[in-house]
């Protein structure tokens, strides 16, 4: 039988005060040893609350399981923005380093099915394209390219998560330069569009002007019977007085 003790820490500043520590105290394990491997465990959540499960066996052993928010919300704090893109193919949010990028994977590796810092990179860079958040500038399937060749490898075996302020500014100026190239686009297919529907509109017009051509020609065929009755009419009245006479 395990007995199992949950609290919320600071990622890598766990204590042995309170909670943990007392509540760990009445089972035996070595509290030393806890501290230390949740503090290990939650390094990558410097500065966040994160919350954890000790479970402890009869015989003093321990496992520590680690929880973590999900990607989404992880990367929209890393950019300091409240949501993703509702249209990710059209409006770009933001523009993450790779060292960002290998931030939120260190902190979710442990609950992904991914057997390496490497994948959880790529699948991290999967999720920030679905919220229109890029990566070095680069949609996912750009970015991962250069992840598999290598181009990452030195930030990832480092596992590298701090970067320069004129980096932060090179990746807002890519991220409005290709919001700015997106909206051209989105504005060339629009007129386009409109184009072709005005061109559909006046093929149509010349067929509506030959039938209202049609029509009033009817009309006049008609004017014409009725004159032609009335001529006739007229005719044979006369014809009809002059027998009488």
């Amino acid at each position: 039988m395990s007995t199992t003790v949950e609290a919320m820490v600071e990622g890598g500043k766990a204590t042995a005060g309170p909670p943990i520590g007392p509540a760990l105290g009445p089972l035996g394990v070595n509290i030393g040893e806890v501290i230390n491997s949740i503090n290990q465990k939650t390094q990558a959540f410097k500065g966040m609350k994160v919350p954890v499960k000790i479970i402890v066996q009869q015989d003093k052993s321990f496992n520590i399981e680690v929880g973590t928010p999900p990607v989404s919300q992880l990367i929209t704090k890393e950019l300091g923005i409240e949501k993703g893109s509702g249209t990710p193919n059209s409006l770009k949010v933001g523009n993450m380093a790779v060292e960002q990028v290998i931030k939120v994977a260190a902190m979710k590796k442990e609950s992904m099915f991914v057997n390496s810092l490497k994948s959880a990179v790529k699948s991290v860079a999967g999720s920030a394209h679905s919220m229109g958040v890029l990566v070095e500038g680069k949609i996912s399937s750009e970015f991962n390219k250069d992840v598999e060749s290598g181009i990452y490898d030195n930030e990832i075996k480092t596992e590298k998560t701090e970067f320069s302020e004129e980096k932060k500014l090179l990746l807002q100026t890519q991220l409005e330069e290709i919001q700015r190239e997106i909206q051209k686009e989105l504005e060339r297919l629009k007129a386009q569009e409109e184009a072709e529907k005005a061109k559909e509109e006046a093929t149509k017009a010349p067929v509506a002007g030959a039938e209202e051509v049609k029509v009033e020609e009817k009309v006049e065929e008609k004017i014409d019977d009725k004159d032609v009755k009335k001529e006739v009419k007229k005719e044979e009245k006369k014809e009809v007085k002059k027998e009488k006479k």
